[in-house]
C-alpha cells in the first residue's frame, strides 16, 4: 500500500505539479482513503520520499555491526547504501531530482533528510574519536565532509539523466574525504618526545638507543594511543 501510495502521488504530482496535488487527489487515484495515506504518510512531502526512512534505518544498521578498525572508511561505506538506493531506481530518481529543484518546499524537506543522514554518520564518528572537545569536532567535519562528497557525485549523475556509473564519480568524491580524513588528526591527541639516551636510565646520551617519552590527553581512546606508539617505532 505504501509503494502504491506513493506511485499515486509521483505521478500527479508530475501530471498537475506539487502544489495543485491535494491528498484527496493522491488516494482518489489509489482507490484507498484519507486515513490510509497518513497511516504510511505524514505529509505530502513525505510521499516524495518514501524509500528514505528503510535507508536510515539500513545505514543505522550497518553502522551498528561494522569493525571499528577504519572509522572513515566505514561512514563512506554507509554513504554508498544511500547511492544504491537513488541507483536502483534511476528513472524515478531523476524525476524527483527535477522535482525537488522546481518545489521549494521539497528542498527544505529534502535538506532536513541529508542532516538526518549527517547526524548518523557523526554518531558513530563521536563514539569512535569521543564526546566533546576536539574528537567530536572531527567527527562532525568528516560526517559533513562524507555527506558533501556523495551529494557532488550523486547530483552528476542525476544532472546527466541518470546515465552511466553513479558509483564512479561518489566514489572519487569519497576517496578524497579518506586520503584527507583516514590520516591520523593533526594535532594529534598523542604526543611522542624522543629523547637520546641508551635506556638504562643514566641519561648519558650515548647513542646506544632510545627512550620515548608519549604524553596523552586524558580520555583519549586506546587504539589511538597504540597508533602513535606504532607510528613512533616505525619511524625509528
Amino acid at each position: 500500500m505504501r509503494e502504491v501510495l506513493a506511485q499515486a502521488a509521483f505521478r500527479l504530482f508530475l501530471e498537475r505539479g506539487f502544489e495543485r496535488t491535494t491528498v484527496d487527489d493522491i488516494v482518489a487515484l489509489a482507490g484507498v482513503g484519507r486515513r490510509s495515506f497518513f497511516r504510511y504518510f505524514p505529509s505530502k512531502e513525505d510521499a516524495v520520499f518514501p524509500d528514505h526512512e528503510r535507508c536510515l534505518a539500513e545505514v543505522t544498521d550497518f553502522l551498528a555491526a561494522v569493525d571499528d578498525s577504519d572509522p572513515v572508511g566505514a561512514v563512506c561505506d554507509a554513504a554508498r547504501i544511500v547511492l544504491r538506493m537513488y541507483a536502483a531506481n534511476p528513472e524515478f530518481s531523476v524525476q524527483r531530482y527535477r522535482l525537488t529543484r522546481d518545489v521549494p518546499g521539497l528542498r527544505t524537506y529534502e535538506l532536513s533528510v541529508v542532516r538526518r543522514y549527517e547526524q548518523i554518520l557523526a554518531g558513530h564518528l563521536r563514539g569512535r574519536f569521543g564526546e566533546g572537545g576536539d574528537g567530536e569536532l572531527r567527527a562532525e567535519v568528516i560526517a559533513a565532509s562524507v555527506v558533501a562528497a556523495h551529494n557532488n557525485g550523486l547530483r552528476l549523475w542525476l544532472r546527466s539523466g541518470g546515465t552511466g556509473d553513479p558509483e564512479a564519480a561518489v566514489d572519487h568524491a569519497l576517496a578524497l574525504v579518506r586520503e584527507v580524513w583516514g590520516r591520523p588528526a593533526v594535532p594529534t591527541p598523542a604526543t611522542l618526545f624522543p629523547v637520546s639516551g641508551d635506556g638504562d636510565g643514566d641519561g648519558d646520551g650515548d647513542g646506544k638507543g632510545e627512550v620515548i617519552v608519549m604524553v596523552a590527553r586524558k580520555g583519549t581512546p586506546m587504539w589511538r594511543v597504540v597508533q602513535q606508539i606504532e607510528a613512533a617505532v616505525g619511524e625509528n
